[in-house]
């Protein structure tokens, strides 16, 4: 009932209930131009195709359900997600990026301009892959394909539509950043995953969707708490006088998360670990025995109903967990910043012993959350084992993205409302 009263006291505000409806109309926008499909696409073949491919099923989750269509937006926001990734992984890496970082707003445009420049070629070279792989494909998907002779101006155009529909898909996405309610990028993907779940309902029979139900409110229940779970770090600010006025002297904490790389681990195992199958099976019918018998080995290795593919994904994980996480905290410079400010945690000098000890606290607060990732990763081998599910309505990663992007969402709203004196959502 509160939840509720909250949803109709932030459609009593005319600004508020502008934001959202307007961030509902930019996803019906996408959700049409998910279904405007590529010239020269055979439809009964792509279908085929996605039974059998797990790379175009992640494809498909993260371009919010375009890919299954492989309409003009097939590719979504997935070469922006993986240009944001470059760029933070660079930054550690080249000074002058890190100098721009440290910049403030206009550091912070001009790493967003530097990103959307590095999406372009991204997406056409997402482009070229994923349209290459479906002319090979059995029965191909795509016939009319090549960089020669009167197939270079469909696949020229073919690259060019795929690449603008990337770059409409983000300028969507940050329309809602600037203008509606909640992450663009996120909502994007999330509106993908919800708009499949009734098709997938429809396929389940009733023992798999009582088992799915039972499975999902567990494992949402899990997110949450994961998602939420943090560690506060108690900092105290030194007193500073400045002619008559005394400044500082309060006491804060560090919110240190058990989560801090969300999904990006999982994105990360996952388009790892189903390429060395894509690119042996270009390889598994060659003339040559070896190659084709090397290859043959491989595809069967990497293929999700392999017990060693499970296990690799899990360590893979758990390993990319830890590496984003150091990667992302050593980007915040926490301790300098404190040192700056004035700041301290009680019992510690501030410098090096105080970025020791938060190191040291993340590593161990993070175990938890890497070995949650790494668990929801291989549920769906568990789940199609130990109930009667064929297949997840909605994949574990899809679960960790709706429930992070409704409750990421409930929070700005919340904030919404507490401006202007309503209770929110949260308690």
């Amino acid at each position: 009932m509160e939840t509720i009263r909250a949803v109709l006291n932030a459609f009593r505000l005319p600004d508020l209930r502008r934001k959202i409806l307007f961030t509902l109309g930019i996803l019906v926008v996408y959700r049409l131009a998910a279904h405007i499909p590529l010239p020269g696409v055979d439809r009964l073949a792509l279908r085929t195709v996605f039974q059998q491919s797990q790379l175009l099923s992640l494809f498909d989750m993260l371009s919010g359900g375009a890919m299954s269509t492989f309409s003009v937006v097939a590719m979504g926001v997935y070469p922006y997600i993986t240009a944001s990734i470059i760029m933070q992984l660079l930054m550690p890496m080249i000074p002058r990026l890190q100098e721009i970082a440290k910049e403030g707003e206009a550091g912070r445009q001009k790493m967003n301009r530097y990103t959307h420049l590095l999406t372009v070629p991204l997406a056409a070279l997402n482009g070229i892959g994923q349209a290459a792989f479906l002319t090979r494909t059995t029965p191909p998907v795509l016939t009319n394909w090549g960089f020669s002779g009167e197939a270079l101006l469909p696949t020229l155009a073919t690259i060019s539509a795929l690449t603008a529909g990337t770059m409409f898909a983000m300028w969507l996405g940050e329309l809602i950043d600037e203008q509606g309610v909640g992450n663009g990028i996120s909502l994007i993907i999330f509106g993908g995953i919800v708009a499949r779940t009734p098709q997938q309902v429809l396929r389940e029979r009733v023992p798999g969707l009582i088992a799915f139900a039972v499975i999902g409110v567990i494992t949402v229940a899990a997110i949450v708490v994961i998602y939420e779970g943090q560690r506060r770090i108690p900092v105290q600010y030194g007193k500073r006088v400045r002619g008559t006025k005394i400044y500082g002297g309060q006491s804060t904490h560090i919110p240190l998360r058990v989560n801090s790389a969300g999904m990006i681990p999982l994105i990360f195992a996952s388009t790892l670990l189903i390429f060395p199958g894509v690119i042996a099976g270009y390889f598994q019918y060659v003339n040559n025995a070896f190659i084709s018998g090397v290859a043959t080995g491989i595809v069967n290795l990497f293929n999700q109903q392999e017990v060693f593919y499970w296990i690799l994904y899990f360590f893979m994980v758990v390993a990319f967990t830890y590496f984003y996480t150091d990667i992302v905290f050593q980007q915040q410079n926490i301790p300098e910043s404190l040192q700056r400010q004035g700041g301290f945690i009680p019992g510690l000098r501030p410098g090096a012993r105080t970025a020791e000890y938060l190191n040291r606290v993340l590593r161990r607060i993070t175990l938890a959350g890497a070995l949650f990732l790494g668990a929801v990763a291989v549920l769906p081998y568990f789940a199609a084992r130990v109930t009667p599910m064929q297949t997840m309505i909605i994949t574990s990663t899809g679960l960790l993205i709706v429930v992070g992007v409704v409750i990421d969402t409930m929070k700005q709203l919340e904030a919404q409302l507490l401006m202007r004196h309503y209770e929110g959502f949260l308690r």
